[in-house]
């Protein structure tokens, strides 16, 4: 046998021999009966073309040759174990880079108040923010391009590991001193009637989940403008007399708003976060997970100044 075929069983073996100087008790040691020791004796004796024991009165004692590897191959078990030990993550010392692919939303409602969390407990974490792109999704992770997603359940590729953060929903957002500011709630007509606003990612689009809803009772609101970011769309509510319908968790600032429950039952959504395989098992990749999830937990629900209740 060439050493370099030597396998850790046997090199366990010989460190064994080397602590007890006696078959009997390295067998014990290993919990390996006494035959078996002997014959990964012979295998070492063979790989290393030198007897490495050789028997006493009192059992066995290395040769010069084994004693000379003794230091080498201690060295090397030790890494092996510190190697195949699992390490605590510190986050104080971490030096790497998080991808996270993300949309519109999910980077004000979600990223940003994780950025804010990780900064004072991780300073050597860097987070590279993506935009979302479902096409290519699973293919980055696996390449390790990307190691975080943020998307709902009905976009997440099947074969990416998936956990549930909120469940979200819409409220209806206008200025304060609105010329329909209510003084109770927002009625169904009223709503139908004012200009509205939505977000439109791919451009142009003048419809979305409120209309859905609308539609289905039989009835259609007057969309003026769609933009494609959720935080330009806050800034024409706030500087103009559009009012718009948008995931509660986006107005983590009310200055200027006030928001009502709508006085229509529009379907929310569910935002979960994804990740592959590949890091699955990672001790830095589960801390920034829990990290994530804690912060989506801890997030209180909005509530902007004069905010007017709707139906329940």
């Amino acid at each position: 046998m060439h050493p370099r075929q030597l396998d850790l069983n046997l090199l366990r073996a010989f460190d064994a021999l080397m602590h007890e100087r006696s078959v009997t008790r390295a067998a014990a040691r290993l919990a390996l009966t006494q035959p078996a020791v002997s014959g990964m004796l012979n295998r070492l004796r063979d790989a290393f073309d030198d007897q490495l024991f050789v028997r006493t009165q009192r059992g066995i004692t290395p040769t010069l040759k084994a004693e000379a590897l003794y230091e080498p191959i201690r060295r090397i078990l030790a890494e092996v174990d510190q190697l195949l030990s699992p390490t605590a993550f510190d986050p104080t010392q971490a030096q790497f880079t998080l991808s996270l692919a993300t949309t519109d939303y999910a980077l004000r409602a979600v990223v940003q108040p994780f950025i804010a969390a990780l900064r004072p407990l991780a300073p050597g974490i860097k987070v590279a923010v993506r935009p979302i792109d479902e096409a290519n999704m699973f293919d980055k992770m696996e390449r390790g391009d990307l190691d975080l997603a943020l998307l709902t359940p009905q976009s997440a590729p099947p074969d990416l590991h998936s956990r549930r953060l909120f469940d979200e929903r819409y409220v209806c957002v206008m200025r304060q001193g609105h010329p329909a500011e209510p003084v109770n709630q927002l009625s169904l007509d009223a709503l139908c009637a004012l200009d509205h606003g939505v977000v439109s990612l791919q451009g142009g689009g003048f419809t979305g989940a409120t209309d859905a809803a609308l539609a289905a009772i039989g009835r259609a609101r007057h969309v003026v403008v769609s933009v494609p970011s959720f935080v330009m769309l806050l800034d024409l509510v706030r500087t103009t007399d559009i009012v718009a319908l948008v995931p509660e968790r986006l107005l983590t600032d009310c200055e200027g708003l006030r928001t009502m429950v709508p006085p229509l039952d529009v379907p929310g959504f569910t935002k979960i976060l994804t990740w592959h395989a590949r890091t699955h098992e990672d001790a830095g990749q589960k801390w920034l997970r829990d990290l994530m999830f804690q912060v989506c937990s801890g997030l209180p629900r909005a509530h902007c100044a004069d905010a007017v209740p709707g139906p329940a």
